[in-house]
């Protein structure tokens, strides 16, 4: 895990755009899901707004569009979506205890550990392509929960097929997230080396 090089200061980029998309895109499906009572529609909004999350991180790379705002912008919308999605669905009842527990604790765990370094004054850590692949993962996964969740002989198959795909996601979530304990347990046992 490498250091996140500054870019430009820019704040109207694509990637900024998709990234502020994605946090708007959450009070959509809120509205969608408890709201107006939509679970469909609902889902496509939800798995729209996953599917940004992939988009913002390849523009920005693909076309030289990284900036200081979408390096703290993109894991904070990435942290919003995920969040509403996990808290929603449990209200709903569309999402396993086993699995919203397992994401919990790894999203509070990397959340303060993040933190604790940049309160440390180190500098904030890039995202891993096995914390991106998890998280594509989930956001694949959670609106296909939330589409099982419902009438139909489809939803049950689709429901546990979708629990048995998210395993991978979980332990790939894991494996990114012991990348951020471990510059964290240095700081902490006094080697400021990252």
């Amino acid at each position: 895990m490498r250091p996140h090089r500054v870019g430009l200061d820019r704040l109207w980029t694509v990637p900024n755009l998709l990234s502020g998309s994605r946090i708007a895109l959450v009070a959509v499906y809120l509205y969608l899901l408890f709201g107006a009572n939509d679970r469909i529609v609902a889902t496509y909004v939800l798995a729209i707004a996953g599917t940004t999350d992939f988009l913002d991180g390849y523009i920005a790379r693909r076309f030289d569009q990284v900036s200081t705002l979408g390096i703290a912008l993109d894991p904070i919308a990435d942290r919003v979506l995920l969040g509403a999605a996990i808290v929603s669905m449990i209200v709903y009842g569309a999402v396993p205890l086993w699995i919203a527990a397992t994401v919990i604790v790894r999203e509070l765990t990397v959340a303060t550990t993040v933190l604790y370094l940049e309160h440390h004054d180190h500098v904030r850590l890039e995202v891993s392509r096995t914390g991106k692949a998890a998280a594509f993962g989930l956001m694949i996964g959670f609106p296909l929960l939330l589409l099982g969740h419902g009438p139909g002989s489809w939803t049950h198959p689709l429901t546990v097929a979708t629990e048995i795909a998210l395993v991978p996601a979980l332990v790939l979530s894991y494996i990114s997230g012991v990348a951020y304990l471990r510059p964290a347990h240095r700081v902490f046992s006094g080697d400021s080396a990252l």
